[in-house]
This record gives C-alpha cells, sequence and structure tokens, in this order.
C-alpha cells in the first residue's frame, strides 16, 4: 500500500533524517545537495516559508521524498523546493524500484496544498522531478534554467585525456611559480570542518574584496548555513575540503562535494597576494586529479559561465525549470 503525508514541521522532517538517507542511496542521480546533510540544516537557517515536504511510503517504507515548502511573496503562494538560492541541483526523490507510485502519490497530494503556483527549478538533467506530470488544472512552461559547465573524465591523473593541453601547459607553470616561492602542497583538510570554513571566508572575503564586491559567503544567514551543514557533510563523506599551502602559508581553498563519481566545486577562495600563483588553478588540478584516481567521471563547475571553467574543458549542461501554474490551462 501506497501513503503520503506532508510534514509541516522541522522536528518531523529531523526525524525523518535516518530514512531519508536511506531512501537517498538508492536514488542513483541523486547529488549531495538532496542529502539530509544538506537540507536539514538548509531549512533551519533559512526557513522562508511554511514547511510542506511530501513523504511516500511503500508498505511502511520511505519510497519518495519531495522535499517542499510554501512561500508568500510579491510573486504570490508558490511551492519550492528546499535548498533554493544557495543549491545548484534541487530535485525530489523517488526509489527507483518504486519510482511510478511514489511520483503518483507526490503529484496527488501536491494537489492538495495551498499554492497558485509550483516551481520546479535547478532541475538537473535525468533529474526525478522531470518526471513529474502537469497537475489537472495546471498549465505549464519549462526551460533551460542555468547553465552548469561539466567536465567529462578520462584517463590518467596526469588529465591527458580530458583536460586542454593548453590548461595543462598553465597548471605547470602555476605550479612552478608556487614552488618558487616555497614548498607547495595541497592537504586535505580532514575532520576540520570548523577551522577549514574559516579560511575559507578570509580567503572568499578577500578575493571578492579586492574586486569591490561582498560575495556569496558575506551573508551572515549564508555562513550559519554552511557552519551547520559542514560537519555532516563532512561525517557523511560527501565533503572534498582541501588546502593549498605555499611556503607553509594558506594561500587557497577548495570547497566541493564528491559522491558516485562526481565532484561537485562548489566554492573557493585565494589570497590575492598569490594571485600571480594561480591558487584556484592549482587546487581544481589537484581535485580533478583526486576524482580520476578514484575512477570518478565527472567534475561539475555548477552554475555560472566563467571563462575559467571553459578553459579545463568542460561543456554547458543545462538545468531544466518546470513551472505549474493554476486557473490557466
Amino acid at each position: 500500500m501506497t501513503t503520503a503525508e506532508v510534514l509541516t514541521e522541522e522536528t518531523a522532517l529531523a526525524a525523518l533524517e535516518p530514512e531519508w538517507w536511506a531512501l537517498w542511496s538508492r536514488c542513483p542521480e541523486a547529488t549531495p545537495f538532496q542529502s539530509p546533510a544538506w537540507l536539514l540544516p538548509w531549512w533551519r537557517c533559512f526557513a522562508p516559508g511554511r514547511l510542506r515536504t511530501i513523504a511516500v511510503r511503500q508498505d511502511g517504507r520511505l519510497t519518495g521524498l519531495a522535499p517542499l515548502y510554501l512561500e508568500d511573496g510579491p510573486r504570490g503562494r508558490r511551492l519550492l523546493l528546499l535548498g533554493l538560492g544557495t543549491t545548484d541541483y534541487l530535485d525530489v526523490l523517488l526509489d527507483p524500484d518504486h519510482a511510478e507510485p511514489a511520483t503518483a502519490a507526490i503529484e496527488q497530494t501536491a494537489c492538495g496544498l495551498d499554492w497558485e503556483a509550483w516551481e520546479l527549478e535547478e532541475l538537473a538533467p535525468g533529474a526525478a522531478s522531470l518526471r513529474l506530470g502537469c497537475p489537472a488544472g495546471c498549465a505549464e512552461t519549462a526551460g533551460g534554467h542555468s547553465a552548469c559547465p561539466t567536465l567529462d573524465l578520462a584517463g590518467p591523473d596526469d588529465l591527458s585525456l580530458c583536460v586542454p593541453a593548453r590548461r595543462r601547459k598553465q597548471l605547470r607553470r602555476a605550479l612552478a611559480l608556487a614552488s618558487r616561492r616555497g614548498t607547495t602542497t595541497v592537504e586535505p583538510a580532514g575532520d576540520d570542518a570548523e577551522g577549514f570554513l574559516d579560511d575559507l571566508l578570509h580567503l572568499h572575503g578577500a578575493r571578492w574584496a579586492e574586486r569591490g564586491e561582498s560575495g556569496l559567503l558575506r551573508d551572515e544567514a549564508v555562513q550559519r548555513f554552511h557552519r551547520a551543514a559542514l560537519p555532516g557533510l563532512v561525517r557523511s563523506g560527501l565533503a572534498r575540503l582541501a588546502r593549498l599551502r605555499i611556503g607553509g602559508r594558506v594561500a587557497g581553498v577548495f570547497y566541493g562535494l564528491s559522491d558516485r563519481g562526481r565532484t561537485y566545486a562548489y566554492l573557493g577562495g585565494f589570497d590575492p597576494d598569490y594571485a600571480h600563483e594561480s591558487p584556484g588553478a592549482i587546487l581544481i588540478g589537484d581535485a580533478v586529479a583526486a576524482t580520476l584516481r578514484e575512477g570518478g567521471r565527472e567534475f561539475h563547475f555548477l552554475r555560472g559561465r566563467e571563462d575559467y571553467k571553459y578553459g579545463w574543458g568542460a561543456v554547458d549542461r543545462w538545468n531544466h525549470r518546470r513551472s505549474f501554474r493554476r486557473g490557466l490551462a
């Protein structure tokens, strides 16, 4: 028997965590951004509306999860996915062995909620949300949303089969320049989430201040979110955190996530005093090489079409957006 429940309180969402992890592990296309390690801290730190998460069970086992909330704003009453804003890939979770009944239950339950528009944003290619049907009485608009340049990985960890020769040459030059200023090492942050985040805040802020801008991490709520999320991401093995030291000094940091053969380059920062040595490129090169050594197949640069991403050989993959609006069918 398939049942569905709408969770409206944070305590109920938190109580779901063990089952949530089990469902997430069974969903091959799920990313770390759909895990409770990411979304529970997000809700606790932002809570921008009224929680309306739909939990679907098949004979008592969690087989579907639509992490949703209702937001009242200038664009009306909208049903949205948890993670909006700070998260590059949003989605629902559907157990592959029970996808059809779970999908139907989410569709039916969502129709019973009080919304004017149901927005499904930042859906990666292959996202489970692309399987949801347009609710009765609604009109759907759909299209591309954000470009997420992605590098397909192949070959050895010298990057020779997946990164263009020009970028590999630039990387060798950056390492040579760094070595002239002192011993150069890239070291995992281990379980030092708090210390790593302190370094990230300092270096990310310094980089953006040099440009006369504030940067993403200037917002105190965003800082609280990452302080809350990072320990759980580290414990679950999803975080890939690294420091670049040149002559013993932290010159740059890499904040990424990694799972199921895919690495996600989420944030970084570097000391402007070392800009000539390209610490960001050194850290990305190290992360790509590490992913190759682990048998990984994709390196995601995430949202944004900055030129440097294409220099690594990344190609645009477009996130999708679906919008259901009542009364327009």
